[in-house]
Parts: C-alpha cells; sequence; structure tokens
C-alpha cells in the first residue's frame, strides 16, 4: 500500500488513458452497460497496470495537469478510432437499405440511442457477436495496456502539429469506406440487376404494375443474398480488426514523432 501512495500520481495518469478510453470503446461505452462496471474496470486495470508499465517518476507541478489532459485526449483517439472503423458496419447497411427501400426505416439503437439503419444495424450486432466469439474485445485491451510501450507517460507534449497522425487517421477512414463498400457491393449489385429487370418488364409488359411487385421482389433478393455472403461479411470483420489495431498502433507512433 505504501508503493501505491507513493505511485498515486501515476495512477490517476494511467486512470485518465483508460477511463477515457472506455468511454466511447465499443461494446463498453454503451449505456446498458453500468456505469459502476466500467469505473471499477477502468480503476481495476490501471492498478494492474501501474506495477507492469515503466514509468518515469512524476510529481504533482505545474505540469502534471497537462499530463492528465494529454492522457485523456490519447485514451479519447484511441477509442474514436475503433469506434469509427467499427461503424463501417453501419454504412454498409446504410448502403443496402438505401437500394432495397428501407432507406426511411431507420431504427433506434438501444446502445448509443442514435437512429441507425436497419440492416446496418443487424449488421453491426452481428459484428460485435463476432468481436466477443473470436476474443477481439480482448485485442482491444491489449491495445490500451501496449500503449505505453509505444507512447509512455511523461511526454513533453504530442507530436500533432505535423499531421502525421490526423493523416494516418485519414487513411484509415479511407480503407474503413472501401471496406463497407466491398460489404454492400454483392447485395448493392443484385439489386441493381433487380432495378434493370424491373425496368425491361415494365417496357415491355405496360399493364404490369412493377412499383407493387418491385418492393417485395428487391426485399426478398436482399434477404437472400445477405444470407449467401454473410461468411464474406466475417471475414471482413476480421480484417477490420486488424485495421483497428494497426491503426492505433500507427496513430501511437505518429504522437510521438516516430513517423
Amino acid at each position: 500500500m505504501t508503493e501505491f501512495l507513493l505511485q498515486w500520481p501515476v495512477f490517476l495518469l494511467v486512470l485518465a488513458r483508460v477511463a477515457s478510453f472506455f468511454t466511447v470503446l465499443p461494446l463498453f461505452s454503451y449505456r446498458n452497460v453500468p456505469v459502476i462496471y466500467r469505473v471499477g474496470l477502468s480503476i481495476f486495470l490501471s492498478w494492474t497496470m501501474i506495477y507492469t508499465i515503466d514509468a518515469p517518476p512524476i510529481g504533482v507541478d505545474g505540469t502534471y495537469v497537462a499530463y492528465l489532459l494529454q492522457e485523456i485526449f490519447v485514451g479519447l483517439a484511441l477509442g474514436l478510432i475503433a469506434y469509427i472503423i467499427m461503424s463501417a458496419f453501419q454504412i454498409a447497411g446504410a448502403f443496402i437499405d438505401f437500394q432495397m427501400g428501407f432507406a426511411v426505416a431507420n431504427v433506434i439503437d438501444p446502445q448509443t440511442g442514435a437512429q441507425t439503419p436497419l440492416v446496418g444495424q443487424y449488421l453491426y450486432t452481428f459484428s460485435l457477436l463476432f468481436l466477443l466469439s473470436v476474443d477481439a474485445h480482448h485485442m482491444l485491451l491489449n491495445g490500451i495496456f501496449y500503449s505505453y510501450q509505444l507512447l509512455p507517460l511523461g511526454l513533453d507534449g504530442l507530436s500533432i502539429a505535423d499531421g502525421n497522425a490526423v493523416h494516418t487517421v485519414i487513411v484509415a477512414f479511407t480503407k474503413m469506406f472501401l471496406i463497407a463498400l466491398q460489404m454492400a457491393i454483392p447485395v448493392v449489385g443484385c439489386l441493381f440487376l433487380v432495378d434493370v429487370a424491373l425496368g425491361i418488364v415494365a417496357r415491355s409488359v405496360p399493364q404490369l404494375n412493377v412499383f407493387v411487385v418491385g418492393l417485395p421482389l428487391k426485399i426478398l433478393v436482399s434477404f437472400i443474398m445477405l444470407i449467401i455472403v454473410m461468411p464474406a461479411f466475417f471475414m471482413l470483420a476480421d480484417e477490420m480488426f486488424s485495421l483497428v489495431t494497426k491503426t492505433m498502433r500507427d496513430v501511437l507512433l505518429a504522437l510521438e514523432g516516430n513517423v
């Protein structure tokens, strides 16, 4: 206990990064997870990590508040990277919903309270279940633990002015949109062919009301294609998890100035 009392300034800095990381991290930041659990997990992990990381002696002086704000910024940045990249599933669902006629059928996400696309929420829920099944949440926890090897405590400022960190995040976002397009293109492509076929039928058989037939047909084709391409979604989900860890590592290196 005496050793802990001597290290309490370091403990508060570690707690600031870990707690801010859990504030925006997917799955851990949802409103149905009690706040006391998140706080308890943050304190437990921080208490464990101060004995495993190589932190320099830090005293409570005029620069301590700057260190504290710096740790909060790093934790929020890492959590937001994971959250935004994981949103690719909702973006892919928005593409599919728009093509199949569900663009106005948004649902309220009980986790965040925001409106999300119907198919996008379906895919995002499956991605979270897949994340738990392959222990990818442990990978995220390892990311915040090993972040102290790339961006240790007590740095005199972060390397933000050179723009390398921002460039790394922008590159990750472009890859995220590309993966979202890869998820949606099989279903969207088939629905485009259905629209072409319905247009040909409308021109050849004017008596047939394609608006009555087209909507149920597109919904049926969409569900069939979702069942067929679901294994590909999981393969892209695994690629998405790898992109999250790589982006977190690259951003940490850029903030330290090693990129």
